[in-house]
């Protein structure tokens, strides 16, 4: 069975990586990167894994950086793999094809392991997160917050970028801590500027108005009254874009 899970996913992401995203992945990587480094901050790091790999961008902006000094990759698409050849990372010491669900690497292997929109594409999370508790000591985990009031009306939407769980923070803790995690640290985020403009303006080719400009400019001050209306714990909940936090297995998996 988990055998046919694993075939099942690779065959859907095989080619799934092409130079058509390059640049919209390129930037997204640069600010999952930033928060990576943002909850791991106080923690010295040497050797790391990133768990789904995609194309690389993370690890491009994390070679970058020199924040650690052995980044290892593993990825489930060809296409992924090859395109993070490719790049010639430094500090990018090993990069292998897994299954999605079975991470080839003896217990303990790494100091760190990072997940980065990655969970929501898998079809058994526990499984996945068992396994990263098995090869590293630590995990830093991020999440797209895509959970709308009627979210089951974006479906098709969410299906298309592969998307087929809905997180809120509270419901992503509780996936975390009912699998015998502890969080360390954690942070939320909001899609950045930069990234919103290529959004509306590379990629749906809207037109640059005054007006969209001035949209994106009152974004801190619709947040702010946002957070006045709602009160800060639902404002939590529901008002941010991605959720990262820095973990480890504490305790006892949970058991069915």
């Amino acid at each position: 069975m988990q055998l046919e899970m694993a075939r099942t996913l690779q065959s859907a992401y095989d080619e799934f990586y092409s130079d058509e995203l390059t640049e919209w992945r390129e930037l997204g990587g640069k600010y999952k990167a930033l928060n990576i480094l943002k909850v791991c901050a106080g923690h010295a790091f040497s050797r790391v894994l990133e768990c789904g790999a995609g194309e690389g961008s993370i690890l491009k902006y994390l070679d970058s950086a020199g924040a650690f000094r052995e980044l290892h990759a593993i990825e489930i698409s060809d296409s992924g793999i090859s395109q993070i050849a490719r790049r010639q990372l430094p500090s990018v010491k090993e990069i292998r094809k897994f299954d999605g669900y079975q991470i080839p690497y003896p217990d303990k292997h790494f100091e760190m392991s990072y997940c980065s929109h990655v969970l929501e594409h898998v079809e058994h999370p526990r499984v996945l997160l068992r396994e990263l508790a098995r090869v590293s000591d630590h995990q830093v985990f991020e999440i797209p917050l895509d959970y709308t009031v009627d979210v089951d009306a974006r479906v098709k939407d969410l299906l298309a970028y592969g998307h087929i769980s809905v997180f809120t923070p509270s419901l992503f803790r509780f996936l975390l801590k009912s699998e015998g995690y502890e969080i360390l640290s954690e942070h939320l985020g909001r899609t950045a500027d930069e990234v919103v403009r290529h959004g509306w303006y590379r990629r749906l080719n809207r037109r640059k108005t005054p007006w969209s400009e001035m949209k994106i400019m009152r974004r801190p001050l619709r947040d702010s009254l946002r957070r006045m209306a709602m009160g800060k714990r639902r404002n939590q909940e529901f008002c941010f874009s991605t959720y990262t936090c820095l973990a480890r297995p504490a305790g006892s998996l949970a058991v069915f």
